[in-house]
């Protein structure tokens, strides 16, 4: 008999005053939670460069690993690529664990405590969102049903990130504030609003003056940050939706507001650095230049204005809807909200796409562009049938810019970028677009290694030749260590593992 985690119980025990309705589904989600929590972290096991596994090798159909004090571990076969969770249990030498954060404790490895705590609250938190959703709610499987606004599509995304162990992390979030935040579980959120003297903020682009007061600007700010981290209380603004970054939200016909939430969900703390503030507008400037240059089928999002009053604690940007760029009759639909829907059962649709984004993105990357394209930052248009027809780009503020590739182009570097993003090492700029496209939004939504491969090959058969084509054919596939940066407390910057190249021979 599984016996449950303290964050288990203590989830239950919340749920049972603010929501008793819903215990009964969240005790029934549990066992769910923790396949999928599992497989995440199986998959970085058996495939992320942690230095204390020895050894790994394939036998039929199971991975075993060598640690490096003896131990073995064994479990399934791991598709890097898969998102359906088929690991239900792994064993350490003669012991069964179908709970990852029990199995993460006995592994015993630096740093693991931390992180067996995180994956704890993931498992509760994601039962939580599971258990919040309508079993009876069939909408997105007919085209004719589908949700008319933006928000209603990222609030399908009910599991968070699909690669990721710590995918419903929300350290610091009851119960009644994840029901009242979390975009899984559709609530309305009413902002606050921070009035900050004028010559106290750093503002990028045009601040608004609905949210201006005589000498003062007025900060959106999120309830839960108003609450906890800069513990004041808030005007009341006008009502959002949150979309499935939970700190950014969407006002009701309005802009897009990312909101600073100085706690960590899934691996980053959720703050907005003045670096970011200050960079936005020229960034935003930058991108309207490039996307001409797109073959008509790029638009990306805005940045109309951020301010910060000079915190990574109080501070906003405001950003234009996505939806603008879809015409009447299409939607504007997050890749990381696709695999609700029936599209990518079709393999001629799941090519489509793929060669849609990898045009897009492989003509960047020849410009001196690597956009950081994973589910959430990057949408897709739809016609009224579900044909993708183009692409729609959202926050700049992790790209990657090579000012080589640029002059190679005759295009001007501007010379207000952050020095952080401008890089000529071809390794990096390849990382960060393989790693985000392919190995996260392509794959997330095929959802197998062998549908992936089946819409590549197809993808890329008439694409044009270059050097980063060759290498997205031929060398093994990047892809963030998500679970070894968890594990590397201090160590600053990205990890990274190789994945086998969905191109090559062996599909498994």
């Amino acid at each position: 008999m599984h016996r449950s985690s303290s964050a288990e119980s203590e989830l239950a025990e919340e749920l049972a005053v603010v929501r008793p309705a819903l215990g009964p589904r969240f005790a029934a989600a549990l066992p769910g939670a923790r396949a999928a929590v599992l497989t995440r972290l199986w998959r970085a096991l058996v495939h992320e460069p942690l230095p204390w596994v020895a050894q790994r090798t394939e036998r039929g159909g199971e991975s075993l690993l060598t640690l490096g004090d003896g131990r073995r571990l064994h479990g399934p076969r791991a598709d890097p690529y898969a998102t359906a969770s088929y690991v239900t249990e792994v064993r350490l030498d003669d012991v069964a664990y179908d709970d990852p954060a029990r199995l993460m404790t006995e592994l015993a490895v630096p740093h693991g405590a931390g992180l067996s705590v995180e994956l704890a609250h993931s498992v509760a938190s994601l039962a939580l969102s599971r258990a919040g959703q309508d079993p009876h709610d069939t909408s997105l499987k007919d085209p004719r049903e589908w949700p008319e606004h933006d928000w209603e599509w990222e609030q399908r995304v009910v599991d968070g990130h699909p690669y990721h162990p710590n995918c419903r992390s929300r350290p610091g979030f009851t119960v009644a504030e994840q029901l009242a935040y979390g975009p899984e579980h559709r609530p309305t959120v009413r902002l606050g609003l921070l009035p900050v003297p004028a010559d106290e903020c750093l503002v990028s682009g045009e601040w608004p003056s609905q949210l201006r007061d005589g000498s003062r600007l007025v900060i959106p700010v999120h309830p839960w940050q108003a609450a906890h981290v800069l513990k004041r209380s808030c005007e009341a603004g006008a009502p959002a939706h949150p979309l499935m970054s939970l700190r950014t939200l969407a006002l009701v016909d309005g802009p897009h507001v990312k909101t600073a939430l100085s706690t960590r969900l899934t691996s980053s703390v959720r703050d907005i650095s003045v670096g970011s503030i200050v960079a936005s507008a020229a960034l935003s400037e930058f991108a309207e230049t490039l996307t001409p240059r797109a073959y008509g089928l790029l638009h990306m999002t805005r940045t109309l204005g951020a301010a910060t009053a000079d915190s990574p604690d109080l501070a906003a940007v405001l950003r234009e809807s996505p939806a603008a760029y879809g015409a009447p009759g299409e939607r504007v639909v997050p890749v990381a909200a696709l695999a609700g829907t029936e599209l990518p059962g079709s393999p001629a649709w799941l090519a489509q796409f793929a060669r849609l984004a990898l045009t897009v993105g492989l003509r960047l990357l020849e410009l001196g562009v690597a956009l950081e394209a994973h589910g959430q930052n990057l949408l897709v248009v739809l016609s009224a049938s579900g044909a993708p027809l183009r692409l729609v780009y959202r926050d700049l503020a992790d790209i990657r810019v090579s000012p080589a590739r640029l002059a190679r182009h005759g295009i001007p570097l501007p010379d207000d970028l952050p020095a952080r993003i401008l890089t000529d090492d071809v390794t990096a700029l390849r990382r960060k677009l393989f790693g985000s496209l392919v190995a996260g939004a392509l794959a997330g939504t095929a959802g197998s290694r062998r549908v992936l491969r089946a819409a590549l090959e197809t993808a890329v058969r008439d694409l044009p030749p270059t050097p980063d084509l060759g290498a997205l054919r031929e060398e093994p596939l990047p892809t963030k260590a998500l679970t070894l940066m968890r594990l590397s407390p201090g160590v600053p910057g990205d990890r990274w593992a190789l994945l086998p190249n969905p191109l090559g021979v062996d599909v498994g």
